[in-house]
């Protein structure tokens, strides 16, 4: 961990286990400060300033009997010093410094634990409404996720002026809207929650499959996404579509290996080496979605995570349970239509059914809004070479490989795929009707439906 300290310009750095152990107490002392102070945007300056003072003094003394007490105390002095200043220069804030209690100031004493989560409530406050979507990615990786700004800003390849900005922004329009440190009214709750899922989930697929750069997988990101979601969970362990999007994440990081090749290529699904899969991570992650599906109503993390599950119980793509991918699928578009799922059925049905019904599903996205997104070529350029039609399949390859334009490994994947298929002659049995396949149905849920 690295991070730069404003005071003397230079950069500072901890040792992984320490710099973990940041992260992991920084959100809790935010909370504790948040919640005693109200000023959400001052105690996060505040934590801040405290982590630069460990990265600073850590590597020298050691790390502290408590850390997790010497954090507190640390941010709370800094918080009190950045009060007190304010207080000099504007006469509202030494009424309510005066008006606050000097037993409020100080921190507990050095053997004190931080006895409340208030992991959820900060979650809820990074993830407000009022918020765009990447200012809530900047808020959950820095106040949550434990991240310095110029982390935050490596992380999603911007500046780390610009990211400082953004948070800034974030952080006066919570002021603006007089965003609260608690829990909203229940019946909001659930909507807030959908909001915090989604943004976890948007960092983790930009970790999976990175939209810009020379890198196909972010594991940085990847690994910061599930460690969020796995400590929402800690929160949550009854909310099913929290438990869902674990196990969604889970089953597909552990394929990561076997995702990337040597020259750090992508290995599309039918291409890798099973053996390489993550076992204990499928392991997991498959127990967690059977509980989330035998105790609550589906929902679509959790049918997403159901589809992954059949994927990672076979050993090769032919053995795959189709039939019931498709089943997922056709519920997945029942509780949350979209398009992009609508362009994963239409593999399935590819598979069951034959390419020709699958390029049929296809056709009627051709007018929406993936007409010019380059995964719709890719699906139809997979379904031609299974019809057997590689000249067009090629075409197709080539199509997508012009359209996705932001990352270089997927480019150039897409570049072989043409290339192949533009040399190769015409493969030999098509996958036709559904009679190859024996559909289980172990993971299509029973109830809720």
């Amino acid at each position: 961990m690295a991070v730069d300290d404003p005071r003397r310009g230079r950069e500072l750095s901890l040792d992984e286990a320490a710099a973990e152990l940041l992260r992991r107490l920084s959100p809790q002392v935010l909370g504790v400060l948040v919640r005693r102070y109200g000023d959400f945007s001052a105690a996060e300056d505040a934590v801040q300033e405290a982590i630069v003072a460990a990265v600073e003094t850590w590597p020298r003394d050691g790390v502290p009997e408590h850390p997790a007490a010497w954090l507190h105390t640390v941010a709370a002095r800094r918080y009190v010093d950045h009060v007190r200043s304010e207080v000099a220069r504007a006469r509202r804030e030494r009424t309510v410094l005066d008006t606050t209690g000097r037993d409020a100031l100080v921190g507990p004493p050095s053997d004190a634990d931080v006895p409340r989560d208030d992991l959820l409530e900060l979650f809820l406050l990074c993830c407000h409404p009022a918020l765009s979507t990447s200012a809530q990615v900047a808020l959950t990786l820095r106040a949550v996720g434990g991240l310095t700004t110029a982390e935050v800003a490596a992380a999603f390849l911007v500046p780390e002026k610009t990211m400082s900005q953004r948070i800034f922004r974030a952080k006066q329009r919570l002021r603006e809207v007089g965003a609260r440190f608690e829990l909203p009214p229940e019946a909001e709750q659930s909507a807030r929650l959908a909001v915090v899922r989604q943004v976890l989930y948007l960092i983790f697929n930009e970790g999976y499959s990175a939209s810009s750069g020379p890198q196909l997988h972010r594991s940085d990101l990847t690994r910061r996404a599930l460690w969020l979601t796995r400590r929402l969970h800690d929160r949550l362990p009854d909310d099913g579509e929290t438990t869902g999007l674990l196990a969604l994440m889970m089953l597909t990081e552990a394929r990561s290996a076997a995702r990337v090749g040597p020259d750090g290529e992508l290995v599309p699904l039918t291409e890798q080496d099973r053996r390489r899969w993550d076992r204990r991570a499928i392991a997991e992650g498959s127990a967690l979605v059977e509980r989330a599906l035998t105790t609550s109503a589906p929902g679509p993390y959790q049918i997403q995570s159901a589809i992954a599950a059949v994927h990672a119980e076979a050993s090769t793509t032919e053995e795959t349970d189709w039939p019931q991918v498709l089943a997922l699928y056709e519920l997945l578009e029942r509780l949350a239509p979209n398009p992009v799922a609508t362009l994963s059925r239409a593999v399935a049905v590819g598979m069951v059914h034959g390419p020709a019904a699958g390029l049929a599903l296809l056709a009627q996205l051709e007018s929406g809004i993936l007409a010019g997104h380059h995964r719709l070529h890719a699906v139809r350029a997979h379904l031609l070479e299974l019809a057997g039609d590689r000249a067009s399949a090629a075409t197709a390859w080539r199509q997508a490989a012009e359209l996705a334009a932001g990352s270089d490994p997927e480019r150039r994947h897409l570049l072989r795929r043409a290339a192949a298929a533009s040399d190769s002659g015409r493969i030999e049995g098509d996958h036709q009707g559904s009679g190859m396949f024996t559909a289980r149905q172990r993971w299509v849920p029973r109830r809720g439906l």
